[in-house]
């Protein structure tokens, strides 16, 4: 038996966040990782250079049963903050859009700055290390593969479900449930959406193609980079609206969100009467989306020259390029999902502290509570700002 005053559950983002605060309070903080390495998300994130956080962080930016709970946290350990953390370290990094900050060099970077922080903070740190059982007698006593460990605080920082390859499990909801804590229904965010039938088929004859659009659901848009895949939609503007979507229903593409399609098509009858449609829109457009468009709505016009087609019909084509209604089977699912939507219900937390209303000294951060953010940088400001929430007052 090992006696600490914390022990938390998870070595990701969140975990190693926590520990650093508490342990700074000169709390002792053991961190048991059940695989066999600390920060794996982290390594991954970014194409391996970590969108670590987002100039533009607030709470808009999160989705949530509750979305004024993760205020108290983010505006007492900001994007600022983690900044400044990074900076003292001598990261090098960069806004790569939209105030979205990644490292130059490798996410490599921001593990070893929090494993820098855990050592001068003294922080044990246990990996293979998986739990069997966790039990409450006034404190908690967590029983792994290696030891069992005792201690005042324990906090949740297991992460969702997303990824499983990487070691993704639901054990801290099944914790959080043990002990009497609601867990809100889960689902995968951040995710490609997939399609069957005619629709993939379309997108596999376009998979690579790319272009900038806005997509919609009836309570959510977004407009970014699209990616038609041989599975479906993916790119940013996809994974966004994936954490908005219910399945069964449609998503809307607008393919020139840039412009009026009317006025274009109109003045472009004007300009150059005798380009053909095709043509013209192989200029705003991919030439192979063009192609697959036309035969899905106006082969009859498409060899024909703009001076030969009725304003009618340029209108009834612009409608469309705004207006392209599909209904995706499903998402690609937990296993290439960014993040998990859902998780341990905030009303059962202290969004000051995250600790359980009901159950002393059980805290939760991060991932596995009942906040998800937006892509670009939010999720791991989430994991930084609770973390630091907890670490503070355990």
């Amino acid at each position: 038996m090992k006696n600490y005053d914390v022990i938390i559950l998870g070595g990701g983002a969140a975990g190693l966040m926590c520990a650093i605060a508490a342990a700074s309070r000169n709390r002792r903080v053991v961190v048991l990782e059940s695989s066999n390495k600390v920060g794996k998300k982290i390594l991954m994130s970014g194409g391996g250079r970590c969108n670590f956080t987002n100039l533009n962080c607030d709470s808009s930016q999160f989705i949530s049963s509750n979305n004024k709970f993760c205020i108290s946290a983010l505006s007492r350990y900001t994007q600022w903050d983690f900044i400044a953390l990074a900076e003292k370290h001598g990261i090098p990094y960069h806004e790569k859009k939209s105030g979205q900050l990644f490292c130059n060099q490798s996410s490599k970077d921001i593990v070893a700055m929090l494993m820098a922080e855990c050592r001068q903070a003294d922080v044990s740190i246990l990996t293979h290390c998986e739990t069997t059982a966790v039990e409450y007698n006034g404190n908690y006593l967590v029983s792994c593969n290696k030891n069992q460990f005792s201690a005042a605080s324990l906090v949740i920082a297991t992460g969702g479900l997303s990824i499983p390859k990487m070691g993704a499990t639901d054990f801290g909801y099944k914790l959080a449930k043990q002990f009497g804590l609601k867990v809100c229904e889960t689902r995968a965010g951040l995710v490609p959406f997939t399609f069957t039938g005619v629709t993939q088929e379309l997108t596999t004859r376009l998979s690579g193609v790319s272009l900038y659009a806005a997509l919609s659901t009836s309570n959510a848009s977004f407009t970014e980079d699209l990616l038609f895949t041989h599975r479906g939609l993916s790119g940013p503007v996809a994974l966004q609206l994936s954490s908005y979507w219910t399945p069964g229903s449609e998503i809307r593409l607008n393919l020139l969100p840039r412009c009026k399609a009317d006025l274009l098509l109109l003045n472009a009858k004007i300009e150059q009467p005798s380009v053909k449609l095709r043509s013209f829109l192989s200029s705003v457009l991919p030439r192979a989306l063009v192609l697959e468009l036309e035969k899905l709505w106006w082969q009859s016009e498409s060899e024909k020259l703009l001076t030969e087609i009725s304003d009618m019909f340029l209108r009834q084509v612009a409608y469309q390029l705004h207006n392209w209604k599909v209904r995706p089977a499903a998402t690609e699912g937990y296993r290439t999902a960014e993040v998990t939507l859902g998780g341990i219900h905030t009303d059962e937390l202290s969004s000051k502290t995250m600790e359980s209303k009901r159950q002393p000294g059980l805290y939760c951060i991060g991932e596995v509570v009942d906040v998800t953010g937006h892509l670009g940088g939010f999720n791991f400001q989430w994991a930084w700002a609770s973390a630091q929430a907890a670490g503070k007052a355990v």
